[in-house]
């Protein structure tokens, strides 16, 4: 399965991180609107984000729900039917939650840079820093808290979970 290292903050503004972004990514930005569906699922997460009636990706993660980095592992599966896939996991499994967010995406490196404006929510900065095989998640950490101080994010300003249980909550 592959693996990143994830943050995500609560931010006041995505306009006055651009700049930033921008300065320090070597792709981006990509706007990009994402429709999330959460199911039941005992083994960690599982959601179908699509992005458009004809293209989507089941995800399944697994990752601590804490504040700070953390380790994630995941696997994607394409689907060009977001809409009776969620309607055939919606009767097998249940709805957990959904989350319908525009996301502003810049690449630095390895490191995904998600700018996301979350319905219902406000406005957050995620990074995911990609590990290679076998790379200590260490190394990731280090990168984050190096991303992290360069777009000057506090560490009062780290969430736990997902989107999804801030909108339960």
């Amino acid at each position: 399965m592959a693996r990143n290292i994830e943050i995500k903050a609560r931010i006041d503004s995505i306009e006055a991180l651009v700049p930033k972004a921008a300065a320090i990514a070597d792709q981006g930005p990509m706007e990009i609107v994402q429709d999330d569906t959460f199911f039941r699922c005992d083994s960690g997460r599982l959601k179908l984000r699509a992005f458009s009636r004809d293209e989507g990706e089941l995800i399944f993660y697994c990752r601590a729900d804490r504040q700070g980095p953390k380790e994630s592992f995941y696997l994607r599966s394409p689907t060009p039917a977001p809409e009776t896939l969620r309607d055939s996991l919606s009767l097998a499994y249940g709805q957990a939650g959904r989350v319908r967010k525009h996301r502003t995406l810049f690449l630095a490196g390895r490191t995904r840079i998600h700018l996301d404006k979350v319905e219902g929510l406000g406005e957050f900065l995620e990074l995911e820093v990609v590990l290679g095989e076998g790379e200590s998640a260490e190394n990731g950490v280090r990168e984050a808290h190096d991303l992290m101080a360069q777009l000057g994010i506090e560490r009062s300003q780290l969430i736990d979970g997902a989107y999804v249980d801030l909108l339960l909550k």
